[in-house]
């Protein structure tokens, strides 16, 4: 047991030897192989159906809870089948971006074909098994948004992210299908304007994939990789993103006009120092060779600089989206 490596694994995706592998605990390993830092995403949009639905005075603790687990478990599902895919495909191949910033166990040595399948196959049957009891305590619009995340998990690598429609699915699983569905699983009820209350978070998570894909984006062009990026070109790539990082505070100030959030939910703007500090490293590409004062993130550039900004707006989303939920459901009744 290694409580150590899990916090680290939690917070970065960390660098080991071969040697430092063979010695980890089967944890730490999970942890290290599904890129578990990236999951607190999963955990935000999960947490915010769970706040919309003591919001509208319907929460359930119990399918939260299972909501919340299986979504993480079929997000590591997903990262770990976006490995063995690319692997399989030769995409990963000669020293390819994804093996530069943290271990990819197949490229790496770590773990043989069979290994890293097993991991997978374990982590999406304790998804698909959580995903079946939402689905006997509530009903069969259950079963289609648990269909839904299976389409995904299996087809976003390829085809999806081949043909440009990988970041679509992002914007669409992280909003509409776990924060819109989460709501529904709990509450039993659907509302299109917790789907449209989705899009704000959504679109930061977006743009934290969006930046990566910019990240490599000569090197998924030269393996006919056509994700969004590379089809629009990078510079205008670069400027979509930032549009994206904007339309998350437009977006939320929208909802408040409209009366759907109250005035609290305005605090999301205390987010934009955070987008006025990464906002130059968008004036141009990015750098061929790591800057002298970067942090030991390389290759990682546009994709560091959307996710600092992501956790900067979730936090201040979250932390204001509490105040309004008790404010609605205690005192503005």
């Amino acid at each position: 047991m290694n409580p150590s490596m899990w916090r680290k694994a939690l917070q970065v995706i960390p660098h080991v030897s071969k040697e430092e592998w063979q010695k980890l605990d089967v944890i730490s390993k999970w942890l290290i192989s599904t890129r578990a830092a990236v999951l607190i995403m999963t955990f935000l949009s999960g947490a915010f159906a769970g706040i919309f639905a003591f919001r509208a005075g319907q929460f359930d603790l119990v399918k939260w809870l299972l909501l919340t687990v299986g979504l993480i478990f079929s997000h590591a599902t997903n990262n770990l089948l976006n490995d063995f895919t690319d692997f399989s495909r030769g995409v990963d191949q000669d020293n390819y971006y994804r093996a530069q910033y943290g271990p990819q166990p197949l490229v790496h040595g770590l773990m043989t074909k069979r290994q890293h399948l097993t991991y997978a196959a374990v982590t999406g049957a304790i998804a698909l098994v959580i995903g079946i009891i939402l689905v006997v305590m509530t009903n069969l619009w259950t079963l289609l948004l648990l269909a839904l995340g299976v389409f995904f998990v299996f087809f976003y690598t390829w085809p999806l992210k081949y043909i440009a429609l990988g970041e679509l699915s992002v914007l669409l699983v992280w909003g509409p299908l776990m924060i819109g569905g989460g709501y529904y699983v709990i509450t039993g009820s659907w509302s299109w304007n917790v789907v449209l209350a989705s899009l704000p978070y959504a679109l930061g998570v977006t743009g934290v994939i969006f930046g990566k894909h910019i990240d490599k984006y000569e090197m998924d062009k030269e393996r006919h990789i056509h994700t969004l990026p590379v089809v629009i070109g990078e510079r205008n790539a670069r400027y979509t993103l930032l549009g994206m990082l904007i339309l998350q505070y437009v977006l939320t100030l929208v909802l408040v006009i409209m009366g759907f959030y109250t005035l609290v939910m305005a605090a999301v703007v205390l987010a934009i120092p955070t987008l006025s500090k990464i906002w130059p490293m968008f004036r141009g590409p990015k750098p061929a060779e790591k800057p002298a004062d970067y942090p030991d993130v390389w290759p990682n550039y546009f994709v560091a600089a959307a996710f600092i900004h992501n956790r900067s707006f979730g936090m201040w989303f979250m932390l204001a989206l509490i105040i309004d939920a008790v404010l609605k459901v205690y005192i503005l009744k």
